[in-house]
């Protein structure tokens, strides 16, 4: 084996090095009742709750209802690069601030003992 792909429908496929491709699997999906009721346990972790109805534990085809899957896509649902580094900057210029004052205060307290010899 060569390689893995997924297609759109959610069908993988391997293929291998004498130039034959061979179906693996398919990817199932959860379908509830009310998907909106779900609970949100982490960042794109979900769980079943009264209101969500529960998983029969039958997967469903992603295509049934007309649905697609994207593949070869980087899912960044659960980190925001723009705010971390927005934090990151304000951090760094807090302790760059910080810094500075006990500079400025260490260098008055010096003066201030030079001024009472």
């Amino acid at each position: 084996m060569i390689g893995v792909s997924i297609q759109n429908n959610g069908m993988i496929y391997a293929s291998y090095d004498n130039g034959m491709i061979k179906l693996l699997g398919q990817i199932a999906t959860a379908s509830f009742a009310n998907a909106s009721g779900l609970e949100k346990q982490g960042d794109n972790l979900y769980s079943a709750t009264l209101n969500s109805g529960e998983f029969d534990g039958i997967g469903v085809d992603v295509t049934a209802n007309g649905g697609y899957m994207s593949t070869g896509q980087l899912e960044m649902s659960n980190v925001d690069l723009s705010t971390e580094f927005t934090e990151m900057i304000i951090t760094q210029r807090g302790f760059q601030a910080n810094s500075r004052i006990i500079t400025v205060s260490d260098t008055l307290l010096e003066e201030l003992t030079n001024l009472k010899r």
